[in-house]
């Protein structure tokens, strides 16, 4: 999914408050964002244990509010939204919250 598709959707839900992620909506958009999250750990443990370096050092556990995540979706440019996933958002996400020690 891209992010232009997220934000429209997102935004159709952000009137009900909390109880959007009760809707079917929701919690699509919810399992978007947990299913980046686990592809993103999962890459960056395997570059772990093949002794690579990684593109972030991010806690082995954290957490990202709603509101962090849109305020980064928000972050880029409408005319680039079509063309970023909702994963690549995810990882730069990352990177920025999470670098590496140089």
């Amino acid at each position: 999914m891209s992010i232009a598709a997220f934000l429209a959707r997102a935004a159709s839900l952000e009137r009900l408050g909390p109880l959007a992620l009760a809707t079917p909506q929701g919690n699509q958009l919810k399992s978007e964002v947990v299913a980046a999250g686990k592809r993103y750990k999962a890459r960056i443990d395997a570059e772990r244990r093949a002794g690579r370096k990684t593109t972030s050092c991010p806690p082995e556990s954290g957490s990202l509010t709603p509101d962090q995540w849109l305020a980064h979706l928000r972050s880029y440019p409408v005319p680039i939204r079509k063309k970023v996933s909702v994963y690549s958002a995810f990882d730069a996400l990352m990177k920025k919250r999470y670098p590496c020690p140089a």
